[in-house]
C-alpha cells in the first residue's frame, strides 16, 4: 500500500469529520497509461499520462453527496472537504443513504490474486512501438490487395486503488492491464467497405497472443466479411460466437441489478428461486481467479467479495444488490456489480457442434441493437457465417434477430469449450433453437 496515499485519505477522513461530516468514503487513484496506435506504417497516436484522482462521499443529517477532484495539495483538499460537507448539508434529506454495516467488511480472503505484472517496468517505449508495428504488418500481408485501412493499437496501464471509510474499512490494490489490437477496413463488392477487428486483453502481458497472431486474426475475421448478403427470414440455430456472448448476455444482466429492480425496470424482480432459462444456462460470478480481469477482495462498497452463482441450470438464484438499494428494497445486500462473469463452458466444440445442427448461423459479431430491462424484450443486428452439415455456405449481413430474453434463454442448447479469456466476462460460444433470423 502507498503510504502517501494512506496517510492523505486518512487526514482527509479526519478533515471531513472535523468539518461536520457524520461519515465519509474516501476513494483515491493512481494510474499511469500509455496509448499508441499506427496506421499507414507509422504513428497515429501516442499518450502517455499519469494521473491522480481523490472522491469523497459525505453523510451529514441524512443527506448525501459524493464530489472529486484532482487537486491534492493538503490547502486545496482542506477548502475542498469543508465545501463538500457545508455543499451536502443543504441537500434533499435521503434516509436510505449511510455507510454499510460494518459486518458486511468481514471475511475479505486474503489471496494474492495476481493483479500486478511483475515485469511491468521491463515494458520499454520500443517494446510498445514494435508490438504495434507488428500487429500493423501482418494484418496488412494477411488481408493482401483487397485492404483499404488498418489500424493497429496497445494501450497499457499501472495503477493503485485505495478506499477507506470514516466506519473502518480499508482496502487497496495494486493492478496492471494490457489491451492489444487492429481493425481493418477491406473493399468488397460496389460500395461494401466492411470493418473488422480483434482485441484482446490481459492482466499479465506475456498471456496475450502474440502480435502477429492478433493482427493475422484481425484480417482473417475482416476478409470472412466479404460476400456479406441478407438472406430470407427464417427459424433456425444460431451459434453465439464466444467474444459477444457478453453483448446478449449484458441486456439479461440489466435485469438483475437492485436499482432496476427498486425502481420497477426489471423483468426478473419476481423470478428469484424459479426458473426462468434452460438447465444449460448457469452463471457463476467469480472475484478470486487468479489474474482475472474482474478479480477482486472487497467491491465499491467495501464488501467481502464473495463467489456466488447467479443461475443455476435456469434458476435464477441471486441479484446485484448494493447497500443503498437494499435498504429501499428491504433486502440482504449482496454485491453492486460483477467481478468476473463465467458461463460454464461445455465439452465440444463448434465445429462438431455445427456438424449435428445441420443448417444454421453462426454469428461473429453484433451491430447496434437495444434491450428493454423492463420487458426483457431485446434486438440487434448480426453478421456471420450460414453454415450447412457442418460447412460455412454464405457470410450473412444485414439481419437481425429479435425476442424476448425469457424466451430466448429458454432455448440454449448447450456451450461449447471454448471460452473466452481476454474479458472478465468469460464466456464459451453458446447454441440457441428456434430462433426467427429476420432478413429478406
Amino acid at each position: 500500500m502507498n503510504k502517501e496515499m494512506y496517510d492523505l485519505v486518512a487526514w482527509s477522513i479526519q478533515t471531513a469529520k472535523s468539518a461536520g461530516a457524520d461519515d465519509c468514503r474516501v476513494g483515491m487513484n493512481s494510474r499511469r497509461f500509455v496509448d499508441i496506435s499506427y496506421r499507414e506504417r507509422k504513428p497515429e497516436t501516442i499518450k502517455e499520462a499519469s494521473t491522480r484522482s481523490f472522491g469523497i462521499e459525505v453523510f451529514v443529517n441524512g443527506r448525501y453527496s459524493t464530489q472529486s477532484t484532482s487537486d491534492l495539495r493538503k490547502n486545496a483538499l482542506k477548502d475542498f472537504i469543508s465545501n463538500a460537507v457545508a455543499t451536502t448539508k443543504l441537500l434533499e434529506e435521503d434516509p436510505y443513504r449511510t455507510l454499510p454495516d460494518p459486518k458486511y467488511y468481514k471475511g475479505r480472503a486474503k489471496l494474492d490474486l495476481g493483479q500486478l505484472d511483475p515485469d511491468y517496468k521491463k515494458f520499454s517505449p520500443e517494446d510498445r512501438h514494435n508490438m504495434v508495428k507488428a500487429m500493423e504488418e501482418s494484418c496488412l500481408a494477411k488481408g493482401g490487395k483487397k485492404v483499404i485501412s488498418v489500424t493497429a493499437r496497445a494501450y497499457d496501464s499501472h495503477g493503485e486503488v485505495l478506499l477507506m471509510t470514516s466506519n473502518g474499512f480499508e482496502g487497496s490494490e495494486e493492478y496492471t492491464v494490457f489491451q492489444a489490437g487492429a481493425s481493418m477496413t477491406v473493399q468488397d463488392e460496389g460500395d461494401r467497405r466492411p470493418t473488422g477487428y480483434h482485441y484482446v486483453a490481459s492482466v499479465i502481458r506475456k498471456t496475450l497472443p502474440s502480435p502477429e497472431e492478433i493482427g493475422v486474426e484481425a484480417a482473417r475475421r475482416t476478409l470472412e466479411l466479404l460476400g456479406g448478403k441478407k438472406l430470407k427470414t427464417e427459424t433456425l440455430p444460431i451459434i453465439v460466437e464466444n467474444r459477444i456472448v457478453p453483448r446478449i448476455l449484458g441486456g439479461f444482466l440489466d435485469a438483475m441489478y437492485g436499482s432496476n429492480i427498486q425502481q420497477k425496470r426489471s423483468f426478473l424482480s419476481d423470478k428469484k428461486g424459479k426458473k426462468i432459462a434452460s438447465k444449460h444456462f448457469t452463471l457463476i460470478d467469480d472475484p478470486f481467479i487468479k489474474s482475472g480481469l474482474g478479480s477482486r477482495l472487497f467491491d465499491n462498497d467495501g464488501f467481502a467479495a464473495k463467489k456466488r452463482t447467479m443461475v443455476d441450470s435456469g434458476v435464477l438464484k441471486e441479484f446485484y444488490v448494493d447497500w443503498y438499494y437494499s435498504r429501499k428494497l428491504g433486502w440482504e445486500p449482496t454485491t453492486g456489480g460483477p467481478s468476473n462473469l463465467i458461463v460454464p463452458a461445455g465439452k465440444r466444440s463448434v465445429k462438431e457442434i455445427m456438424k449435428d445442427l445441420g443448417r444454421g448461423i453462426l454469428i461473429t459479431d453484433f451491430i447496434g441493437g437495444n434491450s428493454n430491462s423492463t420487458t426483457g424484450d431485446a434486438s440487434v443486428g448480426i453478421f456471420g457465417k450460414l453454415f450447412e452439415n457442418g460447412k460455412p455456405t454464405q457470410t450473412v449481413a444485414e439481419m437481425n434477430i429479435a425476442g424476448n430474453h425469457l424466451i430466448f434463454w429458454n432455448n440454449l442448447i448447450e456451450a461449447a469449450n471454448d471460452p473466452w479469456v481476454y474479458s472478465s466476462w468469460r464466456t464459451p460460444s453458446l447454441i440457441f433453437k428456434d430462433v426467427v433470423v429476420s432478413g429478406l
